[in-house]
């Protein structure tokens, strides 16, 4: 296979991705989408549609091959070494009130939805299955990580331990995630009017987030903004990527598996940060910006990404 044919391959798995959110964006623009939808629709995929789309592909899945535990602890690793990074540039090259937000915005991806619809797209059911369950280690470790950096440098803002672990342990993707195992393990099928049901929900999930997405980027906002964003965008969407990646492709990890790391490494920040980040009295229009810019940057770095590592034969 040549470069070109590697090339249009690789942009149709990464094109149907942004093209959702470019849409969102222009439907945003236009008033056809507005703030009352996309807190509904965004509440509707968090709560209900993206937990039925993970708890499907995971008892459709072949756990010897969807889980795998050496897999789930690099990922670890990998998230808590670029924390460390991140943490460590932030603190020579960072005014301190705005470190935090930094050093999340540039760890902190939005795997759930874009990192999810980019592996379904390269991988099909794996990219699902193992996405999904993936998913669950990087919504406790996020969360946990972000609230320590965040606190770290907001020092007359606190936050109860107790209530984010209660949010955690709510949280309806680990839920589905821990439901589904089960299933899967002892290979429990469900009815078929319910299978066909629940796919009918499902497939809401990716279209419906990615336009929510896109409806959310400011553009006034980025053109408004200092160094800082532009910082932590490109840590996030070109630094930790390439070194992570790097470091998995030494540990010895090939195909799919470092496809599937790669694409979530790779996400752009998640939106749940400026929640965080508000809610803790931090810099949140840094934090939107970040959000907003990693977006927009993501259509070129996922694509050049996943092309570069398929030229290789790497994934």
């Amino acid at each position: 296979m040549n470069l070109i044919d590697i090339f249009l391959q690789t942009l149709e798995t990464t094109l149907p991705v942004f093209a959702m959110v470019f849409i969102g964006l222009g439907l945003r623009r236009i008033g056809w989408i507005d703030g009352p939808f996309i807190n509904t629709a965004s509440a509707l995929v968090f709560k209900a549609t993206l937990p039925t789309l993970v708890f499907l592909s995971i008892i459709r899945a072949d756990l010897s091959t969807a889980l795998n535990p050496e897999l789930l602890l690099f990922y670890l690793l990998a998230t808590l070494g670029g924390f460390g990074l991140t943490w460590l540039w932030a603190t020579w090259r960072v005014r301190r009130e705005d470190r935090g937000v930094y050093v999340q915005g540039a760890f902190r991806g939005n795997c759930g939805i874009v990192g999810l619809a980019l592996a379904a797209n390269l991988y099909g059911d794996f990219g699902l299955s193992a996405g999904g369950i993936l998913l669950g280690l990087v919504i406790i470790s996020y969360n946990a990580l972000s609230v320590v950096v965040l606190i770290a440098y907001q020092p007359g803002q606190s936050a109860s331990w107790r209530k984010i672990i209660h949010d955690i342990v709510r949280n309806p993707l680990i839920i589905a995630v821990v439901v589904a195992i089960p299933f899967a393990w002892l290979n429990i099928g469900l009815p078929t009017w319910v299978m066909t049901s629940a796919d009918y929900f499902a497939s809401l999930t990716l279209p419906l987030a990615l336009l929510c997405i896109g409806a959310t980027v400011s553009l006034s906002s980025i053109r408004s903004d200092s160094k800082t964003a532009f910082g932590s965008s490109t840590m996030k969407m070109i630094v930790l990527p390439a070194l992570c990646t790097a470091a998995g492709w030494l540990a010895g990890f090939r195909g799919a598996e470092l496809g599937l790391m790669f694409l979530f490494f790779a996400s752009p920040t998640a939106a749940a940060s400026f929640v965080m980040v508000k809610a803790l009295g931090g810099n949140d229009r840094l934090a939107a910006n970040i959000i907003a810019l990693t977006t927009l940057m993501a259509s070129i770095t996922v694509t050049a990404g996943v092309f570069l590592l398929r030229s290789y034969g790497i994934i």
